[in-house]
């Protein structure tokens, strides 16, 4: 069995000693490519050429921004059956998707799960999601002043007005506050602070006390059959539950959400420090049903659209991609072979 192995080697929880051991591992079962990412894109391009190539087996070892990468390049044409089963080797921060599929937390731990699967054939198609933006920037929104940021990304949204190519998504997307939080994380990562669950924390709390979003919410649902839902100032798009980990712990603001069933959406419109904190806590419980004013949830979408009356971030899969005007988003059912 011919396997590519995409290997970040910036993850953040794998030593470059224990990427050796993993693939020492892979290797004794396997008939290895091993190509380590070399700058941003890199393993969606390695991805589409495992299709070409006609690999059997494509193991992302990296986070959840890695896994991304790697599935947009294996889905470059659409979902077919001739497309190599993808496999993951947590490596990040979160690992959201790899703990979605069932995955141990260890790199080590996980490896040796992928490999019994292999050998008895256990694998499963998941359901993906696809996002289109229109009116993007990829001005920088951090360590410039708000203002001339919130220029550009204006006079950039009037000048791109077409729809992107769709990007797909494993796990979620969404248009608003989180996509901000994330802006402001990727900026104290790339100036040498590492990524905890601390740093999120600190991150979204300033975002959420000082930023003008929660108070002029700027983002607008739309759903067929349904009326507009207006000022949101944040729209969490999930394919799976949880939505993301602090540390061991779930934020599970959609907890019905499933690679079985389409999309799931948990909205917030305008509130204030108390009642954000009571949702948080309900997203966090070991039952949670986030309710209450200005909590909004849908599940089992098949499609849906985001509109915003000034650009907003917006991020798939935790990876901040610049601002946009809208989004639009659609449930692939079927969509991928993975090892489970």
């Amino acid at each position: 069995m011919r396997a590519l192995v995409v290997v970040n080697p910036a993850a953040t929880t794998t030593s470059a000693k224990m990427r050796d051991v993993l693939v020492g591992a892979l290797a004794s079962e396997l008939k290895l490519d091993i190509v380590e990412t070399a700058h941003r894109g890199h393993a969606r391009e390695l991805g589409r050429e495992a299709v070409a190539d006609g690999m059997d087996v494509v193991v992302s070892v990296g986070g959840d921004g890695t896994v991304n990468e790697v599935v947009n390049g294996l889905l470059t044409d659409g979902p077919a059956p001739h497309l190599p089963v993808l496999a993951v080797v947590p490596g990040g921060s979160t690992n959201v998707f790899s703990r979605a599929l069932g995955r141990s937390r260890d790199p080590v731990e996980a490896t040796a799960e992928i490999l019994a699967s292999l050998r008895a054939g256990r694998t499963r198609l998941v359901s993906l999601g696809t996002a289109s933006a229109t009116g993007t920037s990829t001005a920088p929104v951090s360590g410039v002043r708000p203002e001339h940021a919130a220029a550009v990304a204006t006079a950039d949204a009037g000048a791109h007005q077409d729809w992107t190519d769709p990007r797909w998504f494993v796990f979620t997307a969404g248009l608003g506050f989180d996509a901000e939080v994330l802006a402001r994380v990727e900026a104290r990562r790339a100036a040498g602070r590492r990524s905890t669950g601390a740093l999120y924390v600190k991150e979204a709390t300033t975002a959420f006390l000082v930023g003008r979003e929660r108070r002029r919410p700027a983002v607008t649902l739309q759903l067929p059959g349904h009326p507009d839902l207006e000022e949101l100032f944040l729209c969490l798009v999930s394919n799976v539950s949880p939505w993301t980990y602090l540390g061991a712990r779930p934020v599970n603001p959609s907890p019905e959400a499933s690679f079985d069933t389409g999309l799931d959406v948990f909205a917030l419109g305008r509130m204030g420090p108390l009642r954000m904190l009571h949702t948080l806590r309900q997203a966090l419980s070991r039952e949670p049903d986030a309710r209450g004013r200005g909590v909004h949830r849908w599940h089992d979408l098949e499609e849906l659209s985001l509109t915003a009356v000034r650009p907003q971030g917006w991020q798939v899969d935790g990876d901040h991609l610049g601002t946009a005007i809208g989004l639009r988003l659609r449930h692939v059912p079927g969509a991928l072979r993975v090892v489970s």
